[in-house]
């Protein structure tokens, strides 16, 4: 495996990646950043997945960016190094960012899986992350259960299993060769645990949904699965833990799935500068003391933003490979600089972008501006887990006052929703 040093990380900052691999994977998404820019708006405005820009990451390996060179990938295994190759794209198209986001989530996840599981873990993890690199597999995740149906796996009695129910908010669907379902397992006379099923795109009982119109990050890809018994074979299940086990150590998977996030926001919070400030210096006049303080607003917002979310991926890259000591302690301590930094940055970028809508005016306001993307894509990250702002309160709460709870999200979701 390539091996950095986290001690390497610069301070307040991630303007840049920080490894070889990682300016080699950023050079090659700069090449098509300006065409991400130019399609954005139509691709907004139809609520269009960019498959054209896909199609090009999937020529130029870019999708196999966190993939272990080992396995024919990129190798960009530093958190910050993502972070900094989303917020370029998000600069350009958060809906293009987001969706890219979910492929090298998987790659980062499958990784460690790799490196750690048990020996059909490890076999899984492979067969997945050689089909990233060299079979154009786009793997994205379901987490979120739709109101209307629960997912569950059931034995089919033959040694495999039955995957039913429906996931809604699967973003990048549209391109996904493959799914990595988070379901309830339930087998008569035991407790129900979490698992995760491999499914391809065309498994019989498998329907995706284009019906997303959303208010922001229309261009995503961000649909519903539906699942009527689907078969999933033995050796495509991920076996997780026992509901309501209240262990911490799935925490700092995680933050690694969902850390990288941040440089999104970071991204459109810069573009929506970069626009206000163009604005201000083309007008003849000198600008009024309310605009330019403003301007001073906004850039002191964007640096604690920046330097805010770069902490918090210092720390995980720090103890993302340290698998030494209590595990559970690991999780936490990834975890809550990731909350912390999450809530910040959400609060910092909204602000951000709503201060730059302001300096520039009711023409920002326009559907067809800019800005009133930005001013909508912004808001989604309020609603991404891990986790959502309200559950960010409860953890964050729970972790400063000593209070007992279940930090595993989707572990909580299921215990919870048996509760009721």
């Amino acid at each position: 495996m390539s091996t950095w040093s986290a001690t390497r990380l610069p301070a307040g900052r991630f303007d840049a990646p920080v490894t070889p691999n990682g300016r080699a994977l950023l050079a090659l998404v700069e090449q098509d950043v300006a065409r991400i820019r130019d399609g954005a708006a139509a691709h907004d405005r139809f609520g269009e997945f960019p498959t054209e820009t896909f199609e090009r990451f999937l020529d130029n390996g870019v999708m196999a960016g966190t993939v272990p060179a080992e396995l024919g990938g990129m190798g960009v295994s530093c958190l910050s190094d993502v972070a900094t190759v989303l917020a370029a794209v998000a600069e350009a198209d958060a809906s293009t960012a987001l969706a890219l986001h979910v492929q090298f989530s998987r790659g980062l996840t499958l990784a460690y899986e790799w490196q750690h599981g048990s020996p059909p873990v490890r076999a899984l993890a492979e067969r997945l992350l050689r089909g990233m690199a060299s079979d154009r597999l786009v793997i994205c995740g379901g987490a979120r259960d739709h109101h209307t149906a629960v997912t569950r796996l059931t034995p089919d009695g033959r040694g495999d299993w039955l995957l039913s129910g429906r996931k809604t908010l699967v973003t990048l669907a549209p391109m996904a060769t493959h799914f990595l379902v988070h379901t309830q397992k339930v087998v008569d006379g035991e407790p129900v645990t979490l698992a995760a099923a491999v499914l391809d795109r065309a498994t019989p009982g498998l329907t995706v949904l284009p019906e997303w119109d959303g208010l922001g990050m229309r261009a995503s890809g961000t649909y519903d699965i539906v699942f009527d018994g689907c078969r999933v074979a033995a050796e495509d299940v991920l076996h997780r833990g026992v509901i309501g086990a209240h262990s911490d150590r799935a925490l700092a998977g995680q933050t690694v799935s969902s850390v990288t996030m941040l440089g999104i926001y970071a991204g459109v919070a810069r573009a929506a500068r970069d626009i206000a400030v163009g604005a201000v210096t083309r007008r003849s006049t000198a600008p009024p003391a309310a605009v330019r303080t403003l301007v001073a607003d906004i850039e002191t917002n964007l640096y604690t933003l920046r330097a805010t979310a770069a902490a918090a991926l210092a720390n995980a890259d720090a103890l993302n490979d340290d698998l030494t000591g209590d595990l559970d302690e690991r999780g936490r301590r990834m975890m809550v600089p990731f909350q912390c930094a999450k809530l910040a940055v959400n609060r910092l970028a909204q602000s951000v972008v709503n201060d730059c809508l302001t300096v520039v005016g009711g023409a920002g306001y326009g559907a067809s501006h800019p800005l009133s993307r930005l001013y909508r894509d912004v808001r989604a990250g309020w609603f991404m887990q891990p986790y959502t702002y309200i559950d960010a309160a409860d953890f964050l709460s729970g972790q400063a006052l000593g209070i007992d709870r279940d930090n595993d999200y989707l572990s909580y979701r299921v215990s919870t929703a048996t509760a009721h």
